[in-house]
């Protein structure tokens, strides 16, 4: 039987790993490019639809809530389907609402067309649990990291983007009220070319299809048995999966909002235009292109020199530094100084991302789809509780004071997660110390 690729060779085609590692990064890219297509021409959208600061919030709740359900979900359709299938699957459901939001004529028809985006954001947990069952413990990590980031980045590409894309068909005599809605067709028809891809090209593991090997007596590696169910219940009995379900609450979730309130940020307390704001809030995601696989090529250099414990000590630093850049962000008074603090704050998010999931392989390897079910939906979970709180205060800048003492403490978590004496000098566990 095929083994797990033990080495990442990036201009590579020829394996089924790295298929999977280019194929899984794109269409996350593609994805995320469509959850976060709308947030840039916010202050358009906002502008035709008269809405209010209060609706903003709720849309931005709203685009990330239902990705707590569809994430804790399609990490055990993984263990029973197959990546393959669940990634195909969600590329073409997950079309339709980025179809529909272009097509939305009142604040509550786009609400819930972005409702529906959200579920495209459960991409991620798919694209980690491809990457987790195709490469050895040796640069899982990194796989996991660098394929997340790249994908990560079409958030930023979205920003940067989208507002040009608008820009080039008002200048070709479109309409602004009708070019926002031609430039959020292009994402959804990027998914579905994507769907043909992803089905043609990648499998579901080293050594084939779930189907397939199933058919032949074989178990695979990973797939958590015949039921999805026994995976995520098996998941949630481990206290570590609930430990890292925090910490990622507390670095991509509040790069979820980042994503999206940057740009209204921008425009509102600086004065920059909707172009401008976009660049500048599009290298906050940018940095995922190299900043998120950096988390994880530290952790899984943590632990060739130490343990696997040097990986939860490596997540810890990395979420002490978002926290106090953060703050600083969160403090800047001139717009040179905002976006300076932005991206160094930015950068520890992206690590500290990368970080967490470098710990997740090895959590419970036998309930591998639940485990990053739960750990991504956090993620979304601290997306929507740092909506609820911006909707509070009613203001950015201190929520997003909040959020940095929040994610402080939220670093505790990860040295909580700590593994038994034993656990961690040897390899990939799946029991609870």
């Amino acid at each position: 039987m095929a083994s797990k690729a033990d080495s990442i060779k990036l201009f590579s085609f020829d394996t089924a790993p790295m298929r999977a590692f280019h194929l899984t990064w794109v269409a996350f890219f593609i994805c995320f490019f469509a959850w976060f297509a709308c947030a840039p021409l916010m202050p358009v959208i906002k502008g035709e639809f008269g809405l209010t600061m209060e609706q903003i919030a709720n849309i931005n709740i709203a685009a990330v809530a239902i990705t707590i359900f569809v994430r804790l979900i399609v990490g055990p359709l993984c263990d029973r389907y197959g990546p393959r299938k669940t990634y195909t699957g969600l590329l073409l459901l997950g079309a339709i609402p980025v179809l529909g939001v272009a097509m939305a004529q009142s604040y509550e028809s786009f609400l819930l067309f972005r409702l529906g985006i959200g579920a495209v954001g459960a991409s991620f947990v798919i694209t980690q649990y491809h990457t987790s069952v195709m490469f050895s413990p040796k640069v899982v990590g990194t796989a996991n990291a660098a394929a997340a980031g790249w994908g990560n980045s079409g958030g930023g590409a979205a920003q940067a983007l989208m507002p040009l894309l608008l820009a080039s068909l008002t200048m070709l005599g479109v309409s602004q009220t009708l070019g926002w809605r031609v430039a959020l067709v292009a994402p959804g028809v990027m998914m579905i070319v994507m769907a043909f891809f992803y089905w043609r090209y990648t499998q579901d593991c080293p050594a084939g299809n779930y189907d397939e090997l199933r058919k032949q007596g074989i178990q695979p590696q990973g797939s958590g048995g015949r039921g999805g169910w026994a995976s995520f219940t098996e998941a949630c009995r481990n206290h570590r999966a609930w430990l890292l379900f925090v910490t990622y609450g507390a670095c991509f979730g509040i790069e979820i909002f980042i994503h999206n309130i940057a740009a209204v940020y921008y425009v509102e307390k600086f004065g920059l235009s909707l172009g401008a704001a976009g660049l500048a809030a599009g290298s906050f995601g940018l940095l995922a292109l190299f900043a998120r696989a950096l988390g994880g090529w530290l952790s899984d250099r943590g632990a060739r020199s130490g343990n696997l414990n040097s990986r939860v000590t490596v997540l810890f630093v990395l979420m002490i530094g978002e926290g106090l850049g953060l703050l600083w962000f969160a403090q800047a008074d001139g717009v040179a100084y905002a976006v300076i603090a932005m991206l160094c704050f930015g950068l520890f998010t992206h690590m500290a991302c990368g970080a967490t999931y470098a710990l997740v392989p090895f959590v419970a390897p036998r309930a591998l789809g639940g485990v990053a079910g739960i750990v991504g939906a956090g993620g979304n979970v601290g997306a929507v509780l740092a909506g609820f709180l911006m909707k509070g205060t009613g203001d950015i800048a201190q929520t997003l004071t909040i959020l940095s003492v929040l994610v402080l403490v939220s670093s505790l978590c990860a040295i909580a997660a700590r593994f038994s004496i034993g656990a961690a000098a040897g390899a990939p566990v799946a029991s609870a110390a």
